[in-house]
Formats: structure tokens, sequence, C-alpha cells
């Protein structure tokens, strides 16, 4: 399958930075991402011991490993940023979150300093949303929405009704397609025991253009995949209109309409999504 085809992480897994008998444990959760936290799961005293344990870790994992590992850094404006980015400048094949990203010049300061990991904009505030298409247009790899901070922020209360976050989840959207991005990352499910709630925030996402979502428990991760794999309708159709246009190749005809480029490509893509 073409690159540009292949799916983009569906899940992203936090484990805290000061945890790693819990690393490995992540990775085989099934998650697509597991995401090394040196921001919030760590207190301030711990901040050096974890990003010391994060580091070591890398060392000695696996190139397949590391390709599924994102590490959260402090962010721009903390006492530990400019720490965390000497720790992974020669961090290759990793992922790098950036929280509460605000602006252009942050991800293009976090790039110069990282040139080897892809940059994840965490927005989690009014500014950050403002400044979305910028951040989004400046060398990001992905937009990640960080509700439960933004809520904090605009001192709004999404305890049961969280619809007060569709704007700037809409803007966060468009941003990211505007810049080529892929759809973006949904906040986290901060209910554990609650599969209803979970799966009820994934598809308000999912109506407002993301297409992954942060997890903070193991057992939240097949769930979502569960719910972002294609029908097997969806499935069958797609199957069938590779195998008309391999046939007949930009002239096939199916179910009475035309498979063109673009209908080759939508079934390409829903079988790229029924991966486990």
């Amino acid at each position: 399958m073409p690159a540009e085809l292949l799916p983009p992480a569906r899940t992203y897994l936090f484990v805290p930075g000061t945890r790693p008998e819990r690393f490995d444990k992540a990775l085989a959760s099934g998650a697509d991402k597991v995401v090394l936290d040196l921001e919030d799961a760590v207190a301030a005293d711990d901040k050096a011991t974890a990003r010391s344990v994060v580091t070591g870790w890398l060392q000695s994992a696996t190139p397949a490993g590391r390709s599924r590992i994102v590490v959260r850094i402090n962010d721009a404006n903390s006492s530990w940023f400019a720490a965390d980015l000497a720790a992974f400048g020669d961090a290759h094949g990793i992922g790098v979150l950036l929280p509460k990203a605000e602006s252009a010049e942050q991800i293009a300061e976090t790039q110069a300093a990282l040139p080897g990991a892809s940059i994840l904009a965490l927005i989690e505030s009014a500014r950050g949303v403002s400044e979305a298409n910028r951040i989004a247009a400046a060398g990001a790899q992905r937009l990640v929405f960080g509700t439960l901070d933004f809520a904090l922020d605009l001192d709004m209360d999404i305890t049961t009704d969280a619809s007060g976050l569709g704007y700037a989840a809409s803007r966060i959207a468009i941003a990211s397609r505007l810049a080529g991005l892929p759809a973006p990352v949904a906040g986290v499910t901060p209910q554990l025991d609650d599969e209803a709630r979970l799966l009820s925030d994934l598809a308000d996402a999912r109506r407002l253009g993301f297409g992954a979502k942060l997890c903070i428990h193991p057992r939240q991760v097949q769930p979502i995949h569960a719910a972002l794999r294609p029908s097997a309708e969806a499935l069958d159709w797609a199957q069938r209109v590779l195998v008309a246009d391999a046939s007949s190749p930009g002239a096939a005809r199916l179910d009475g309409r035309m498979v063109d480029r673009p209908v080759v490509l939508q079934a390409q893509r829903t079988l790229a999504l029924a991966r486990d």
C-alpha cells in the first residue's frame, strides 16, 4: 500500500515516565502508540529522574518498540523544557508530544532541537486554539486536543456535557485538514470504568473530524479500535471495488456507480482500517 494510505495511529496510551515496569506492558496492550509522560504524570521533584529513566529505556528498546513511542515533554514555558530538548536530541524514530502548544515558534524550536523526532502539538488552551492553523502549518505531524486543560482554561464544566468543546474541536480539525495532516487526536475520557462514556466521547469526536483518541488505561484501547473498525458491509464494498478496478482499471462500474480513483482510494483506506 502506498505510504500516504497507511492509516495513522488510532490510540495513544499514557504511561508515567517514572514507571518503567509499565513501558513494555503498555506496548503489549495493543495501543498504536505509547506516550511516556514527563509532564502531568510526574511531580516536579521527579522530573530529572523520569527523564533519565525514559532516555535509558529508549537506548535499549528495539527499533519496532521505539517506532511506537511518543514522549510527552514539558511545555515550552516550563523550567524543564530545555533539559528535555537536550535529552532527546538524538532520539531518532520516536514521537514527541509538546504540551500547551500555543505558537508556531514553539513547534519550530522543538523541531530544530529534535530533528529525528515527529512533533505532535497538544493544543489545550484558548490561545492554542486561536493559533491552530499556524501550529499545524509550522511542521507539527499531528494535532492533539487536550480537552481537560482546555476546559479548565475556559472554566468550562464538561463532566456531563462536553458540547462546549465543539467549536474548538472543529477549529483543530479544520486546521489539520488545511495543513494536510492526519485527522487530529481527541482528548482523554477520565471515567476508567465507563465504556459507554468512552465510546460516546469517541463518537462525538468522530463527528467533528477526529480520527484517534488519547487513552489513560489499557482497557480503553480495544474498545476504541473496535469502534473505529469498518463494518462487515463496508469491508465487503471495499473489496468489491478493488476487484472491479483490477478487472477494468479506470473504467469499472460497481452497483451502478463509476469506480474512479477517489472511490478506489476510499476502498483502500477502508481496508487499511480493518487492522486489529
